[in-house]
């Protein structure tokens, strides 16, 4: 499987995009030219284009817009680690639940599901945030609420589907306690779709969290997030073009390592593929 994942280009593209930026997200501190920018403001040097003393230019209040798309991945990474992470911790163990033992309870587990899987998961989101006041962490409420449904989706019918395996029938036999059945046998057996939505949900969460700062529902000033840094562009386009070239390519780039990476995960873990290939 390593040596498979290794001949995928696109996927080992993707892997050191990600790498590069948790480097950044954890060192961005030391690296940024000037940390400082992440509140202070330069007002005599505003809007100034590219230069070797600002490779990115700088913003509407002169802070150097290189330090801060690389003090804004940490919270472009947080984000969704934190909004995945919350989702499999909700959507994984109601799955289970559900696919187990068909019953009432199963489905109102699913028809709940099905409830946040008809609304699009932007609208859904922006409604929520509005809903709760705007700001980070409500952004991130909202995002998890929309997004443990599709983990709830897929172990649901993993789970469904391993119930009636012979193992499963063998364990039964034995004695062994349901609880352990699921998360000690079954849940091992569905990592791998498990981890491929939740790699292809992270570049998907990032990109939702832009939209919303760029609506300011997420990240508020003075913090370096790409979205916001978009949205406070819009006054000085197209002059001040690089106010929101490089956040909007920061964005571009991660999503886009998230996506590749997503990609050749699921050509590992599915058998079908594997041997179409």
């Amino acid at each position: 499987m390593l040596r498979k994942f290794l001949r995928d280009v696109p996927a080992v593209v993707g892997l050191v995009i990600i790498l590069l930026a948790l480097a950044l997200a954890v060192f961005g501190p030391l690296i940024a030219p000037h940390p400082e920018d992440a509140t202070a403001a330069h007002l005599l040097q505003r809007l100034r284009p590219p230069s070797w003393a600002a490779p990115f230019g700088t913003d509407n209040l002169g802070r150097d817009i290189f330090s801060r798309v690389i003090l804004g991945t940490r919270s472009a990474l947080i984000v969704p680690l934190v909004v995945v992470g919350a989702s499999i911790a909700i959507g994984v163990p109601l799955g289970l639940m559900a696919g187990w033992k068909p019953g009432w309870l199963s489905a109102a587990i699913m028809r709940l599901t099905d409830v946040f899987l008809s609304v699009p998961q932007l609208v859904l989101a922006l409604a929520l945030t509005q809903l709760l006041g705007a700001g980070l962490r409500s952004a991130m409420f909202a995002l998890v609420l929309t997004y443990w449904p599709f983990f709830a989706r897929i172990v649901y019918g993993e789970t469904q589907r391993l119930r009636e395996s012979l193992f499963v029938d063998a364990l039964r036999c034995i004695g062994m306690p349901r609880a352990n059945i699921l998360f000690v046998h079954v849940l091992p057996n569905m990592l791998s779709p498990i981890i491929v939505r939740a790699t292809i949900g992270m570049g998907f969460t990032i990109l939702v969290a832009a939209m919303l700062g760029f609506l300011g529902m997420g990240a508020s000033p003075p913090d370096p997030d790409w979205g916001l840094a978009i949205a406070e562009s819009r006054s000085y386009l197209p002059a001040a073009w690089w106010f929101s070239t490089f956040p909007g390519l920061a964005i571009l780039i991660v999503v886009l390592g998230f996506n590749l990476l997503g990609d050749g995960l699921r050509d590992i873990a599915d058998p079908r593929l594997r041997r179409s290939r």
